[in-house]
């Protein structure tokens, strides 16, 4: 499981970031990808990574903003010609549908695949499978923003491959009914418990993603002790005014959500064109007093979403 983010701006494009599009790699884990938002020029961006535009199996948008949604008529219709043929689902905000379709009516674009529309209308879990959750809350903005949490199942123990080496067990069916736990007896009469020979399970990862807002409580419940928090940072911290006049966060109120929901690391994004080098560095500076484990993120930058065994998280 990665995030690779693939815009990190606000607003409007720059010559150091494209606005808003965040994607959440599940090539290991369901050989799919799900993006998050669209901005202008998502589809370029992509150009210039590993990720293919047919793995996309969904779009979460989280607002209906220009910056968060300009890119998909074009990235939805380059993905026909680039082998995408399997559905796509595109989850958001009602108007959502309205949008995509008319653009695509207008442009007298056809897509090879079919389009599944979700436009929420009743928050909390809105997609559930045997191998990811995903709870939906709204947020503050001007208009009508949504945070997403996305709960990875929990994973089956390793099976202790040495132990049942010590015990002179080789390989071969029987690893795989004690992996699943069963209760196994041998030739020889012992009796072995498939739970002595697995190890702690492995705990499923959180990844929380949030549109623009300002400091809003539904934060910290998607937030609570989520391995990420990819949270917005459009003004610094002595813009607190102006962040909650334009309806947006600070990177150190960003830093007390983290710290306060016991998140693991802080990802500071959608940063203001206004911000270059040494501003940039003051961001990430100021949120790191509160939250020390906190990066902005550059357009491109990857980060791996390691599993954590049960008991090592703190």
């Amino acid at each position: 499981m990665e995030l690779e983010f693939l815009g990190t701006g606000a607003g409007v494009p720059s010559k150091q970031r494209n606005v808003t599009s965040i994607a959440l790699k599940l090539l290991n884990e369901r050989n799919a990808v799900w993006l998050f938002d669209c901005g202008e020029g998502t589809q370029q961006q992509i150009l210039r990574t590993a990720i293919r535009p047919r793995k996309i199996e969904k779009i979460f948008i989280t607002h209906l903003h220009g910056d968060h949604i300009f890119g998909l008529p074009g990235l939805l219709s380059s993905r026909s010609f680039q082998g995408g043929e399997t559905p796509l689902t595109i989850i958001g905000p009602k108007g959502i549908k309205e949008f995509v379709e008319t653009s695509l009516r207008i442009s007298d674009s056809r897509l090879k695949y079919d389009l599944i529309f979700n436009e929420i209308d009743q928050t909390g879990i809105i997609f559930k499978d045997h191998q990811f959750e995903v709870t939906c809350l709204p947020l503050d903005h001007r208009i009508t923003s949504y945070g997403f949490r996305i709960q990875e199942a929990d994973h089956p123990g390793e099976l202790l491959v040495e132990k049942l080496q010590e015990e002179g067990i080789t390989s071969g069916p029987i690893y795989g009914k004690l992996k699943n736990g069963e209760t196994v007896t041998l030739e020889d009469g012992r009796v072995l418990d498939g739970n002595d020979f697995v190890g702690p399970r492995q705990k499923g990862r959180v990844v929380t993603i949030l549109g623009d807002t300002r400091v809003h409580p539904n934060a910290y419940t998607l937030a609570s002790e989520a391995d990420v928090l990819v949270h917005e940072s459009t003004f610094k911290h002595d813009e607190d005014k102006m962040a909650k006049a334009y309806y947006h966060s600070t990177s150190v109120q960003a830093a007390k959500i983290a710290k306060e929901s016991d998140v693991k690391q802080l990802l500071l994004t959608h940063i203001s064109a206004r911000y270059l080098g040494r501003d940039v560095a003051a961001l990430q500076k100021e949120a790191r007093h509160v939250f020390a484990n906190t990066r902005v993120m550059q357009d491109f930058d990857v980060i791996d979403i390691p599993f954590i065994k049960e008991g090592e998280r703190p």
